[in-house]
């Protein structure tokens, strides 16, 4: 389960130091009990992310199962996949 609080608080912290490899480093040291994932946005098909910002998308993962899966409820996920969206010229 994240907490809505968890989720504003990362998308933040994303927001200002941006999508990066310390950024994620960052989250995945002061969120220790959450995975962190990254990726393009566009490696994700027609997915509706769970929040969109300007600069990256935020997709909650369910990986209770076997296999990992993107879900809308915050009860059921066990971590985040930050998508990058690039700016298109």
């Amino acid at each position: 389960m994240i907490e809505s609080i968890q989720i504003q608080q990362i998308a933040e912290i994303v927001r200002r130091a941006g999508l990066n490899d310390q950024t994620l480093s960052a989250l995945r040291e002061h969120f220790g009990d959450l995975h962190f994932s990254h990726c393009l946005d566009d490696e994700l098909g027609a997915d509706e992310p769970f929040l969109a910002d300007e600069a990256f998308n935020l997709y909650l993962v369910d990986g209770r199962a076997h296999c990992l899966t993107l879900t809308r409820d915050p009860e059921c996920a066990t971590g985040l996949l930050l998508a990058e969206v690039e700016a298109h010229a």
